[in-house]
């Protein structure tokens, strides 16, 4: 499921979003879900002081070390889930987060441990895929969730993105939102953007 997971999530339009949004990272960057390695390619090498990052599936770990390794990186890439990040308290100024929060078990956990570690002023990287704004296409995630979360490895459809990192004390600075050409509109709506660590 992971590999099924990851295929779908490297589709020609969901990479030319992530093209758009992972080269803003900056100086120490952590990945959140950074299996398989699919963002790698479009970090800024110039731009990135160390790269760490964690993903729950020891399989896909492996492919996401060759891929850090091929750049050059001394990377930190470990196992974990992001209710529990391995990492200290401020260590980092860039998080990047692409459709991930959808299938970890504890969406608010989470983003309080990207806010904990983030540097004072650190930004939050997010593009996400979660609850349409149409009403017509909310209630129709609504139905089709509970299938779709054992089909799809714990997938959520209804989940908010915004908003919910508003809720966890960022700043959101929306770069773009939209549905996904081609795809489903229960499964297709996109939301993209910068979180910036409030209250500093």
């Amino acid at each position: 499921m992971p590999r099924l997971v990851t295929c779908a999530c490297s589709q020609g339009q969901v990479m030319k979003r992530r093209s758009m949004l992972v080269p803003l990272a900056r100086g120490d960057v952590f990945e959140l879900g950074c299996g398989g390695g699919l963002n790698q390619q479009f970090y800024d090498p110039a731009g990135i002081s160390s790269f760490s990052g964690i993903d729950p599936h020891a399989g896909l770990l492996e492919e996401a070390r060759e891929a850090a390794l091929a750049k050059g990186w001394n990377a930190d890439i470990r196992q974990g889930v992001g209710e529990a990040i391995p990492f200290p308290n401020a260590q980092f100024d860039s998080v990047v987060c692409t459709f991930t929060l959808c299938s970890v078990e504890d969406s608010a956990q989470v983003l309080s441990e990207i806010r904990r570690i983030l540097k004072p002023g650190g930004s939050a990287l997010f593009l996400e895929h979660g609850r349409a704004p149409d009403p017509g296409v909310a209630r129709w995630q609504d139905r089709i969730e509970p299938v779709w979360k054992r089909l799809a490895g714990g997938c959520h459809l209804t989940r908010p993105i915004g908003s919910a990192f508003r809720g966890a004390g960022f700043d959101v600075e929306p770069l773009g939102q939209g549905y996904l050409p081609k795809a489903p509109r229960f499964a297709g709506w996109n939301e993209w953007g910068v979180a910036r660590k409030s209250g500093f």
